[in-house]
């Protein structure tokens, strides 16, 4: 259980998550899943990482049991902050990060894949962001990175999910396959990026994060002052209580 890292071809670095039972991982596994992405990154020798997750699902956000077993804010602040971290260790990963997707990927989820450089999706993968009926706020950032802007919120507001099908249609999934081909098709996928030159790729990667119109590092932490600011004025555990359910 954790996260672990292994070379199954050359050039490549596959970062596993694997949180049983449904991956919505602890503050402590974010900052794993954040020193492994950037640990592959400066390895000289990866070219791309692939970033997959064991299990029912690619993940489930941030450990909600874990916060409501805190009396303080020390488990919420360490959430936005981890959270912070491993979705900015993706999108700053000193190579390419290919995401292998399978069943729900939910809020923090969002937020990795939604910086990853491409993303393979097995037909029964969903992508979306409940925050709304957890009584939090945040990654609408990651969100509008995979969707346009007015489905983006549609979903937001909604809590609703879009199929790998439906976002492949929109262009931001590349490539849509029964799950027993995920890994597979993941890795056909890092193996022609990582057949580029080391050095060249990197210089790429540097260069496309380098004229991204978003600072996406700002744009979620501008986010996440909204999900503290709910937690203190008690609303998100109004909401948490309720199941999503609105009495206000």
């Amino acid at each position: 259980m954790g996260v672990s890292t292994s070379g199954p071809d050359q050039g490549i670095a596959r970062v596993t998550v694997d949180f049983p039972p449904v991956n919505a991982l602890p503050v402590h596994g974010w900052y794993e899943l954040a020193d492994a992405l950037r640990a592959a990154g400066r390895d000289p020798g990866v070219r791309c990482v692939v970033l997959a997750a064991s299990g029912r699902g690619f993940n489930a956000g941030v450990d909600i049991k874990e916060m409501q077993r805190d009396s303080g804010h020390t488990a919420l602040i360490g959430a936005n902050r981890g959270c912070a971290e491993a979705f900015a260790a993706v999108y700053e990963c000193e190579v390419p990060v290919v995401a292998a997707v399978h069943g729900f990927c939910l809020g923090g989820g969002i937020g990795l894949v939604g910086n990853a450089d491409a993303i393979v999706a097995s037909d029964d993968a969903v992508f979306g962001l409940p925050e709304l009926d957890r009584g939090a706020l945040g990654a609408a950032t990651h969100l509008a990175r995979l969707v346009p802007q007015h489905l983006m919120r549609t979903l937001y507001y909604t809590s609703r999910t879009a199929t790998a099908a439906e976002l492949h249609a929109h262009g931001s999934v590349w490539k849509v396959v029964p799950r027993t081909e995920l890994s597979a098709a993941a890795l056909e996928l890092a193996a022609e990026i990582a057949r580029k030159d080391g050095t060249l790729i990197r210089l790429a990667k540097a260069a496309i994060n380098g004229i991204d119109p978003v600072d996406v590092r700002r744009s979620y932490r501008f986010e996440q002052g909204f999900t503290f600011e709910a937690n203190l004025s008690g609303v998100a555990d109004r909401v948490r209580d309720t199941f999503g359910k609105g009495t206000a």
